[in-house]
């Protein structure tokens, strides 16, 4: 029992007695009034304020980096097709030089002298042909008046056939010394620039020899042979014949060279071929580019990088990377403010960088709001507030999809 404040029916107070369960009630009514007036209007958790990308479809290029050494389009080496001393050297070393071009010169007398020979002993068995022939013709007369016998004329046309082939022979022969002695001038096999001479004035070079005397090379177009993992390749394919991605160019890919300093290269490049085969050690597939060189700034066996033009995405749809989080086995999710103001972790696939954002192919759709800023202290469902708004703009045209 405890004694409680009241007044009666004249207004005045005194102390009565009152039941526990009646100052219990009175007390748990006061706490509720003074809750209500320490809370105030609006008692509900304050919303997170963030701020948001509006998701649009966009179209980008697609391109991968790859890199490489550059080679010649056409090469060969210059080498002796005969023995002898080199007399003179008729080229300058680095200078262009066209096919047919003399640059080295052999001693030719030995070959001169063999020549000449052979050109002896061909006169000398037209001269016994000829003879041969005169000898057969007036046997032919004679052996119809029995003035000859049978076999005298058998045995002088026997005469001519062997001489006739002694002429071919002697022919082949003179032909012969004739191609050995054109090889004593060494003649440049291709177009195209020279490089460093192997050997001078004086030297001796043989046939057999597997030095080059010095190496042409055509370089105004060069070739680039890079690889690629072949899942990336069947990735490629798959993306195609789905429609998402389309060729870039009615020429094929297109492909752009940076230079070793990072600069980069004026002239684009053509993807030329794939090969057919996948290295079975690497599990990599050989692509062939071929590069436009007229003013020879590049050089056989310069290191460059290159982006390849896969193809184009009309329906992409790009988020920031600092937007896009990833659980411990890899992933990925945003977080995405909701029409009815609150947040949802959404999960995506962003497996493509294209700059510095992702491309996500699964999870996201056109006016969606993927929260960019204040996305730290969210939780799923929670109320938000939208600040700030943000259009989805693709980075800058030099920004690439790239797959390395």
């Amino acid at each position: 029992m405890a004694l409680f404040a009241c007044s009666d029916k004249h207004g005045r107070l005194s102390m009565r007695p009152c039941s526990c369960l009646a100052v219990m009630l009175l007390m748990v009514a006061l706490s509720g009034c003074a809750k209500h007036q320490a809370g105030g209007p609006g008692d509900a958790v304050s919303a997170t304020e963030v701020g948001v990308l509006v998701m649009t479809p966009q179209k980008i290029i697609e391109r991968t980096e790859l890199s490489g050494r550059l080679s010649a389009l056409n090469v060969a080496d210059v080498r002796p097709q005969i023995s002898g001393i080199v007399q003179k050297r008729l080229f300058t070393e680095g200078a262009d030089v066209s096919a047919g071009q003399p640059l080295y010169q052999i001693d030719p007398a030995m070959y001169q002298a063999t020549y000449d020979q052979a050109r002896g002993v061909l006169a000398k068995a037209e001269a016994t042909l000829s003879d041969a022939k005169a000898k057969s013709s007036r046997f032919a007369e004679l052996v119809k008046i029995n003035g000859v016998s049978k076999q005298d004329y058998d045995d002088a046309i026997a005469v001519v056939n062997e001489d006739q082939a002694d002429v071919l022979a002697d022919r082949a022969s003179l032909e012969s010394a004739r191609i050995n002695l054109g090889y004593t001038r060494i003649t440049s096999p291709i177009s195209g620039q020279i490089g460093v001479s192997s050997v001078t004035a004086g030297a001796l070079v043989t046939a057999e020899q597997t030095t080059a005397l010095a190496t042409v090379q055509t370089i105004d177009r060069m070739y680039l042979d890079v690889t690629r993992p072949s899942v990336d390749w069947l990735r490629l394919r798959k993306e195609f014949n789905a429609g998402r991605l389309k060729q870039a160019g009615n020429q094929g890919a297109t492909v752009h060279i940076v230079m070793e300093d990072g600069s980069d290269y004026p002239q684009p490049g053509t993807l030329a071929f794939s090969d057919i085969t996948v290295d079975q050690t690497t599990g990599s597939v050989t692509l062939r580019v071929v590069v436009p060189n007229p003013e020879h700034e590049l050089l056989p066996g310069m290191f460059v990088r290159a982006e390849l033009e896969e193809g184009v995405d009309e329906q992409a749809m790009l988020v920031p990377q600092l937007a896009v989080t990833r659980t411990a086995d890899g992933r990925a999710t945003v977080w995405v403010a909701g029409p009815d103001g609150k947040a949802y972790e959404a999960p995506v696939k962003a497996d493509t960088a294209y700059g510095d954002r992702w491309i996500v192919s699964q999870g996201l759709k056109a006016g969606d709001r993927v929260v960019v800023s204040g996305a730290s202290q969210l939780q799923d469902g929670a109320p938000v507030k939208v600040t700030d708004t943000q259009a989805s703009n693709a980075p800058a045209a030099s920004s690439a999809a790239v797959h390395s």
